[in-house]
């Protein structure tokens, strides 16, 4: 590959009443130049994940970036959008400006605020991240239609309460550990596994605890070609990506298999030259903890339908023989639609640097893994990273 990250910047996910899309996105721009030691002058190109699509009253987002310093006015700016991964959508974007010859420098920032907006709205807005023709009017929303997920799941393989129980406990355990993270309480397995106040079904057989967080927050990166990152302070290289997009109606394809997660772990696989066990950790995409249930067998962790033997045999624990989301993932940290996907390669960069906060920094990380799903295992994209020889 010809990319890789040389600085990163990542806000607390949570929620925000002081700030704006416009005031994080400044944030992180200022922190990830600086954490490169980039002037803003050199930066040869500007990409924003922003998902918008109702959170926002302003939509029209990409010249934002440039409030974060004069000196990027009249650099080419644009934004992208791939539902819920659009943060990994604009960092794919910067590798291609930078494979291109486009540009050598380019600042990517993920951004999106959703907590200002109305409960019955976050759920109208999500839902336009699945086909309207067959899901629009889907009870519960997004997490309606996982929830249809989950028992569909359910009915070919048997109730996996105890499995989607236990890979909530884990992410929120992880959690505890990430300064970033929203949500950074060790639920503990007996809490997400019970129906209570605290934790009532949402949609189908998910409960509260299986579902990610409503968040404001923002992350960048800095990219740039291979060659220069040997002359900066710190970088991590993209060994491979692949993007692989799938039918939007879930009724043209077996949505149990989310074949599309599938493709593009092959290819990023067999672009990077190993296998899945050579990896040190994965960053998947837990909306739902269905979706990480699911996501175990797409990636080749286990066979179709025995998922819940990873998490139930400890292999997807920090010390187990992959970690999987050991930043706590999109269930403790928060998935704030267009900041996830950056977010995720920061936190991965993290690793692969010996950067990441105490207690969640695994040894050893030589290789890690993300993966980032926009809608129903719609827009899939996989990195796979590796610090710099």
């Amino acid at each position: 590959m010809t990319a890789s990250i040389i600085g990163w910047a990542h806000t607390p996910f949570g929620k925000f009443d002081a700030e704006t899309v416009e005031s994080l996105v400044v944030k992180v721009a200022n922190e990830a130049l600086s954490d490169a030691g980039v002037a803003a002058a050199d930066v040869d190109e500007i990409v924003l994940g922003h998902f918008g699509s109702g959170f926002s009253p302003q939509e029209f987002t990409a010249a934002l970036v440039l409030q974060a310093d004069p000196n990027l006015r009249f650099k080419p700016a644009t934004r992208v959008e791939n539902a819920c991964a659009t943060g990994s959508a604009a960092v794919h974007q910067g590798i291609r400006a930078i494979a291109s010859g486009a540009a050598k420098i380019v600042l990517v920032v993920g951004v999106e605020q959703m907590t200002r907006t109305p409960g019955p709205e976050i759920g109208r807005n999500l839902l336009r991240a699945s086909y309207l023709p067959e899901d629009g009017d889907t009870p519960g929303g997004f997490a309606g239609v996982f929830g249809k997920i989950a028992q569909g799941y359910f009915q070919k393989y048997g109730d996996q309460s105890d499995a989607l129980a236990m890979i909530a406990a884990k992410n929120h355990k992880n959690g505890v550990a990430n300064p970033y993270a929203q949500m950074r309480k060790d639920l503990g397995f007996e809490f997400c596994r019970s129906e209570s106040e605290k934790n009532p079904y949402v949609a189908g057989p998910l409960k509260r605890t299986d579902c990610s967080l409503v968040s404001d927050g923002a992350a960048a990166l800095v990219l740039t070609d291979a060659e220069t990152a040997t002359k900066m302070g710190k970088a991590v290289n993209f060994r491979s990506v692949a993007h692989a997009q799938d039918f939007l109606p879930m009724s043209k394809r077996d949505i149990l298999q989310f074949e599309g997660c599938s493709v593009a772990w092959a290819r990023a696989l067999q672009r990077a030259g190993i296998k899945l066990s050579d990896l040190s950790f994965v960053e998947t995409h837990d909306c739902f903890t269905v979706a990480e249930l699911i996501e175990y067998e797409a990636m080749g962790l286990t066979p179709r339908g025995q998922g819940a033997r990873a998490i139930k045999e400890g292999w997807t624990q920090k010390d187990g023989k992959l970690p999987v989301n050991p930043s706590g993932g999109l269930k403790a940290k928060g998935h704030p639609i267009g900041a996830t996907g950056v977010s995720m390669h920061v936190m991965t960069a993290m690793q692969l640097t010996g950067q990441a906060p105490e207690g969640m920094q695994l040894a050893n990380a030589k290789l890690g893994g993300i993966f980032n799903m926009g809608g129903a295992a719609v827009a899939n994209y996989v990195s796979i990273l590796e610090p710099a020889k």
